[in-house]
């Protein structure tokens, strides 16, 4: 939105679209109103109706409403029944054309509660002369939005704001703090000062010729993970344990259904984890033809699920595609990250996620995935751990526990491994995920933690004290630290699930799956985290989450169905790479030069002294500092392509 001629709003926003042509190779379109200073413009990946029916930005059969929009609808089908019935026509059959005659029908707000799907859209009222941005509820597509100047901008991915001739791209170096520790940048906070993640979940509006500033605070929320959290305990489920496996059941199948619609190839990530199985399973179990699944594999077997994959697939007879690859062919993906992800980015399964979607972009053009179980049904270890932790110290008085926590820090982590390392060293690597002394002082820290959502934070966090690290910065309040965006749950874990759904899921795993596979322009779908079965894992208690000290026990249940116990069950292996191992090897000439100590302090973001004493340490294998050091590599490398 801003002031313009109307062939420079169109140039502008061709310019802008045109850096996102991964995500959307099939078409594009710009629709421009000059005298309301607005133009929306939409690169499209067509999945539902591959006609001219389905170009967009599209506009309302009334004339009313003009809509750019990314991402499906997938109950449209029964939106656009319901709509017929109260006279509405339709040119083709895209959801795009059912979401604009939903909105007409029954207002904006009211039309997006109806809404099941992932979606980041931008809605113009021409007779209100306001623009709408729209986010889905668990934040599966992104939607960036900032002033520029007095031009307010929105896109998909930060590439495209930055295509504009008024973006300045300043560094918010509270955000980059914020990096540091989490290796991801949590919203409502971009990479750049006055750019803006909008939340999951929210509508933005603003009024045309109102662009010189805008509140995020100021956006209506339609749908809250907090409240469907609370609500959940407030009303649980009642039923049996069978009961519960047998609606879950039904939820994920009618979930899953309802994602394989598509008028494109269709496929689907298959790692043999309990996930992506369930999904595999409950797709084969509703196709008459061999559902097309994909992994990749490591010649590294503490790396490689292939083999696992393989036996579930030939189980259920899915056309399975593997592909082995070599660490050079990993590791020559790294140069690629910083375009891909547009802003710092440090979760290294980025790696074989990539890798996997362009296996299957060769194929298909839509493929299932299984994110969501470990958040939803308690997968991930943490959970058990916190609850058993917190348990044991609580009783015990802050005072005492800081105490403990100064006598642990007496001696130096390696004098722990001199004592008693030897002991760890005979475990297999994969149970030693750090050092004896790494992991006193990890206790030592969270010794000190006042309530479950600190002990989380410590948990999840890689640099503790970032704004030691970053110059001229603050750590910004976000939902770790807000306890007014905290869930009142009475148990533990469920508040560590809590937690991951309204942060880690959103701004991690769903951003890692969204930029690497739209880098390839495949659409990844995650029928896992259909609201209505959020909605339900909410209301499940955690005795049929966590079970005899195992983890997505309700999920195992349903997966029993489809896939015998004995070809999933088997420790959690996550899908990794070997970077601590790769920063010693191949990758040290790479990452010497971007922790180059006078570049550090030429270029003014870090402190260079603590970088370069972890570099050292791990170096010589005294440490495993992967985590520390790959963030801010990923940043450096970041800086380096869009500097």
């Amino acid at each position: 939105m801003g002031s313009a001629p109307e062939q420079e709003l169109r140039a502008r926003v061709c310019r802008m679209t045109d850096q996102l042509v991964h995500r959307g190779p099939d078409d594009s379109g710009v629709w421009v109103d000059a005298e309301a200073g607005i133009a929306l413009g939409l690169r499209r990946l067509a999945i539902v109706d591959l006609s001219p029916a389905g170009h967009q930005p599209m506009t309302s059969s009334n004339g009313r409403y003009v809509i750019a929009f990314n991402g499906e609808v997938y109950n449209c089908g029964e939106l656009r029944k319901d709509l017929e019935s109260r006279g509405h026509g339709f040119r083709g059959h895209s959801d795009t054309e059912v979401m604009l005659e939903a909105v007409s029908e029954w207002g904006l707000e009211a039309a997006v509660k109806k809404f099941v799907g992932m979606f980041a859209f931008a809605l113009w009222d021409g007779r209100e002369r306001v623009l709408h941005l729209v986010r889905d509820r668990l934040g599966i597509k992104p939607l960036y939005c900032g002033l520029a100047d007095r031009t307010f901008l929105f896109g998909s991915e930060l590439k495209a704001l930055r295509a504009h001739p008024d973006f300045d791209p300043e560094i918010n170096r509270d955000a980059l703090a914020l990096y540091l520790r989490y290796g991801y940048i949590p919203q409502p906070y971009s990479i750049y000062r006055g750019i803006w993640k909008l939340p999951p979940g929210r509508i933005l509006s603003l009024r045309a010729g109102m662009q010189t500033s805008f509140e995020l605070s100021g956006t209506v929320l339609y749908w809250s993970a907090k409240e469907v959290y609370e609500d959940g305990a407030a009303n649980p489920f009642r039923g049996s344990e069978g009961e519960a496996i047998e609606e879950l059941d039904r939820l994920l199948r009618e979930s899953v259904r309802l994602r394989m619609v598509a008028d494109v190839p269709l496929g689907a990530f298959l790692s043999g984890g309990i996930d992506s199985s369930t999904v595999v399973g409950l797709m084969q179990a509703q196709s008459n033809r061999p559902v097309k699944t994909f992994t990749i594999g490591f010649h590294e077997q503490e790396f490689n699920e292939a083999a696992h994959a393989k036996a579930v697939a030939a189980h259920l007879g899915t056309e399975h595609t593997e592909l082995y690859v070599t660490p050079k062919e990993a590791m020559d993906v790294i140069p690629r990250l910083p375009t891909l992800f547009d802003e710092p980015f440090a979760d290294s399964s980025q790696i074989p996620t990539y890798l996997v979607s362009d296996l299957t972009r060769r194929h298909v053009t839509v493929s299932l995935s299984g994110d969501g179980g470990d958040e939803l049904f308690g997968g991930y270890q943490r959970y058990s751990n916190a609850r058993q932790f917190w348990g044991s110290v609580r009783w015990f008085p802050h005072l005492a526990r800081k105490a403990l926590a100064r006598f642990i820090r007496v001696c130096k982590p390696a004098t722990y491994d001199r004592l008693i390392g030897g002991l760890a060293s005979m475990l297999p690597r994969l149970a030693r995920p750090s050092t004896v002394g790494e992991r006193m002082y990890r206790l030592a820290e969270v010794l000190t933690v006042r309530n479950p959502e600190e002990l989380y934070r410590h948990l999840v966090s890689y640099w503790k004290s970032p704004t030691e690290i970053v110059l001229n910065a603050k750590e910004a309040p976000t939902s770790l630290t807000q306890p007014s965006d905290w869930a009142h749950l009475a148990d533990v874990s469920q508040r560590m699930m809590f937690l991951d759904l309204a942060t880690y899921l959103a701004d991690d795993i769903l951003a890692k799956v969204d930029r690497a596979s739209m880098g390839v322009s495949l659409e990844a779908r995650v029928p896992i985290l259909d609201h209505r079965v959020v909605e339900f894992a909410a209301r499940v208690p955690v005795s049929m989450k966590i079970h005899s000290g195992q983890g997505k026990w309700l999920l195992r249940q349903v997966l029993y169905r489809y896939v015998p116990r004995g070809l999933v069950e088997r420790p959690k292996m996550g899908f990794s790479v070997p970077i601590e191992d790769w920063l010693r090897g191949p990758l040290r000439d790479w990452a010497e030069g971007l922790l180059n100590q006078d570049r550090l302090r030429r270029e003014g973001f870090f402190r260079s002294e603590p970088i370069r004493e972890l570099w050292a340490e791990h170096l010589s294998g005294q440490r495993n500092w992967q985590g520390h050091l790959w963030n801010v590599l990923m940043f450096q490398a970041w800086r380096e392509k869009w500097d």
